[in-house]
């Protein structure tokens, strides 16, 4: 096994890159994989979202690519037709992982294009008439895109599967299974997912040739993903959620949160209420357009907004680092969502703070959950947004209250005052003016 990615059989200029952003160890999964990946094997890799599988298929495929800047491109006969395609389950996966590859890749002029629906097709068909050696697509845009004759697949050597579960769920394996017998030519398929249900077996079975199962550690025991996150379920009253989560996002540490809620209207509604009380939050959901949704994830990754408030769906394929709290506004369905949810914190071994809010009428659920997933947090304690426990295990400060707009009355007078003195001086005109109007009414 390799301690540094310089001790692999990569190009210079792959590992200049992997330096360049801070890449020098592989992580574990990385570890296993790449060996296999680069020797051009099918691979099945089982780990969880943040474990740092990107780079897992990201370095191999990039390797495997004959690009503009190499010596061998002179003579290769399929200029410009994609010759990698990363499949993903959502729009917000796509955008990140096609920024992962192309961070990789740039230095040896690799085009790279993110495919999804929700945007216009001109642009993607006009980068794709240009010339693209790496496709990341959503199964949707990319099934739409190839029957235009618009996305050839006939020269996809390398194809990965991403987040195949995700795809299960959202009922793309059809869609998935169409690429697949769209792309003869595949010299390599690499299939990753955190759940390896029936239908995902079937699907490698089908399509792959001999795969080599890789497991991490951490994946043999979703219950292990506790281990870095620091857990505390509370039993709460729906009148008083927002007040408690409040005064947990003043919390002393808190840094970026995600915040999850089950429905969209809750989701929006939850976001309103914490943006009128002062703090810096943005919603994503699936009733927001593309644009929104892109520009509330940009927000939080540059520091604009600091809780995002998120949907499950919406939140599938998010990977942000530095995520210090996730706060589960509503009881989430099952022990897999649980897992996702408090997956957004504690990335890449790192720590962070999971808290669980369980409504009366979600009790049922939530043991349900506990007991799956072996937790030993069976009985919630009852807590208000008063209650002294929720300020002493959640690190906030005495004092705190549901609201941070202290400073926002200040400024209110100032302009009042402002507003008053500028009416002052305009008085004295108006009393002249109409002194003078009078006066030559009766001449």
């Amino acid at each position: 096994m390799s301690k540094t990615f310089a001790e692999l059989p990569l190009r210079p200029q792959t590992i200049e890159a992997l330096h360049a952003h801070g890449f020098i160890s592989p992580f574990a999964i990385q570890e296993m994989v790449l060996p296999i990946a680069l020797s051009d094997g099918d691979v099945i890799g089982q780990a969880k979202t943040g474990t740092g599988k990107t780079l897992a298929f990201g370095v191999p495929v990039i390797e495997r690519v004959i690009a503009p800047n190499d010596l061998e491109w002179a003579g290769f006969q399929h200029k410009g037709m994609p010759q990698v395609l990363i499949v993903v389950p959502t729009r917000e996966l796509c955008i990140q992982v096609t920024k992962d590859i192309d961070e990789l890749a740039i230095n040896r002029g690799i085009r790279t294009l993110a495919v999804y629906g929700g945007r216009a097709f001109e642009p993607q068909i006009e980068a794709l008439q240009a010339g693209i050696e790496i496709v990341v697509g959503t199964p949707g845009r990319l099934l739409d895109l190839s029957r235009q004759g618009q996305l050839r697949l006939k020269q996809v050597s390398r194809l990965v599967l991403d987040e195949a579960d995700e795809m299960l769920d959202l009922g793309f394996l059809p869609d998935v299974e169409k690429i697949l017998a769209n792309t003869p030519n595949r010299m390599q398929t690499m299939l990753f997912s955190a759940t390896m249900p029936g239908d995902i077996i079937a699907l490698a079975r089908r399509f792959m040739n001999q795969p080599i199962h890789i497991r991490t550690q951490d994946s043999e025991d979703e219950g292990a993903v506790v281990t870095r996150i620091k857990q505390h379920v509370l039993r709460a009253h729906a009148m008083d959620k927002i007040e408690m989560l409040a005064r947990i996002l003043q919390a002393d540490g808190r840094g970026p949160t995600m915040v999850f809620c089950r429905t969209k209207r809750t989701c929006q509604k939850t976001a309103e209420e914490l943006i009128e009380r002062g703090f810096r939050a943005t919603p994503i959901h699936g009733d927001l357009g593309q644009s929104a949704r892109e520009k509330a994830l940009g927000d939080f990754k540059t520091g604009k907004s600091d809780v995002l408030v998120a949907t499950d769906v919406a939140a599938r394929g998010i990977d942000i680092d530095g995520i210090t709290h996730v706060i589960n506004y509503q009881c989430p369905e099952d022990e897999k969502t649980y897992v996702h949810r408090i997956g957004r914190t504690a990335r890449a071994g790192a720590h962070g703070i999971a808290v669980t809010f369980v409504d009366w009428d979600e009790l049922a659920r939530w043991k349900m959950i506990n007991q799956v997933l072996d937790l030993g947090l069976a009985e919630p304690e009852e807590t208000y947004s008063s209650s002294p426990h929720l300020y002493e295990v959640l690190d906030i400060p005495t004092g705190s209250t549901g609201r941070i707009t202290k400073s926002k009355p200040a400024a209110q007078k100032v302009v009042r005052a402002k507003s008053i003195e500028k009416k002052a001086a305009i008085k004295p005109k108006v009393e002249r003016t109409r002194t003078r109007t009078k006066k030559y009414k009766e001449s």
